[in-house]
């Protein structure tokens, strides 16, 4: 199941996909992110969640252009929350190369609280990795 998310212009800005063979929601965000379109693609992401049952994310943001601190607060307050409260465990953020953006994922899991635990990467191999490993992990207790 893949769904596809416009901005204003038209074009793709997110890309949800429910990985049934790996129990995990895989974002693929592009461009610019407005506080809009990070609200959009982060409720639309927690309801394929909670659809799924998935305790699992992968946020791909390789493709971001610049910063999206502007949404950190309400993710942290609002969204995450909620996020938790639907099982998301477990959170593989991975970062674009420009520092403003890394810096916006750092400060959004610097400010993690409860049971979520999110690590940053630089590739996909090594965040899929991650989370399989924590999903052996859970399937051994």
């Amino acid at each position: 199941m893949k769904k596809e998310l416009k901005n204003n212009y038209g074009k793709i800005f997110l890309t949800i996909t429910f990985e049934a063979e790996n129990n995990w929601v895989y974002n693929n965000w592009f461009g610019s992110q407005s506080q809009e379109n990070v609200r959009l693609g982060a409720n639309t992401c927690l309801e394929i969640l909670m659809q799924n049952h998935c305790s699992y994310l992968i946020n791909d943001n390789r493709l971001v252009a610049g910063p999206w601190s502007q949404a950190t607060d309400w993710l942290l307050t609002n969204w995450l929350p909620r996020a938790i409260a639907g099982g998301l465990t477990y959170f593989a953020h991975i970062t674009s190369l420009e520092p403003l953006a890394r810096l916006s994922a750092e400060n959004l899991r610097n400010h993690l609280v409860g049971n979520l635990q999110m690590e940053i990467f630089e590739d996909v191999p090594r965040a899929e990795a991650w989370l399989k490993a924590k999903q052996q992990l859970k399937n051994h207790e």
